[in-house]
């Protein structure tokens, strides 16, 4: 018995063990769950990119677009608007922790987090830390999220949270399946996202 009882505790901590390091995604959709997962282990290891686009916003108060630039090396970021979204022009930098905006005619605010400082500033935020994936069509690690594939096995969309983000086309860039267009849609806010050019690559570890 006291053998059989050690083999039960046993096997319990086993499964806890298991249980505390599942997956946080739920998987659902046509396409298959092993290419999603080799498609992630392609794309996750892009740390640096330079995107040039058109961001759309809307929401209760006001609408409108910008032209957008945003070049990511590994944690730095330096996102850029111009247009009247953008207030004629706004530029974000820095990483989470330390972020600058600047707002022309208005001068530059900082704070240590990039989703206070555009609330604060601009009167809507985005969620950087977490754009930061979502933008390479991959669900960010640290929160639990809703996964809808597609017949490619790509994101068709993503619940993650509060928000939905669909993903309406990919573009291919050196061989890898790059989001082209995204809606996003939370915090009272719907955005579109037009990716006209992807430069994307893996600095290092």
């Amino acid at each position: 018995m006291r053998f059989s009882s050690l083999m039960i505790l046993g096997l319990l901590l086993v499964l806890s063990g298991c249980s505390h390091f599942s997956s946080q995604e739920q998987v659902a959709g046509s396409g298959k769950p092993s290419s999603w997962q080799a498609h992630k282990k392609m794309i996750t290891p892009i740390d640096a990119w330079q995107i040039n686009g058109k961001l759309g916003i809307r929401s209760q108060q006001n609408s409108g677009s910008a032209v957008l630039f945003w070049l990511q090396r590994q944690d730095y970021f330096d996102i850029r608007l111009a247009g009247p979204l953008g207030q004629g022009s706004t530029r974000l930098t820095g990483r989470q922790g330390a972020v600058s905006l600047d707002i022309a005619n208005r001068g530059t605010f900082q704070a240590h987090s990039a989703e206070v400082l555009m609330q604060e500033q601009l009167g809507w935020s985005l969620p950087v830390e977490n754009l930061l994936w979502w933008v390479r069509g991959l669900p960010a690690p640290q929160s639990k999220s809703k996964v809808q594939l597609n017949s490619d096995s790509r994101l068709a969309s993503l619940e993650q949270d509060d928000w939905h983000i669909e993903y309406l086309s990919y573009r291919m860039e050196n061989g890898l399946a790059m989001p082209e267009r995204i809606k996003l849609s939370g915090a009272n806010l719907n955005i579109t996202l037009v990716i006209k050019q992807w430069q994307a690559r893996q600095l290092g570890q």
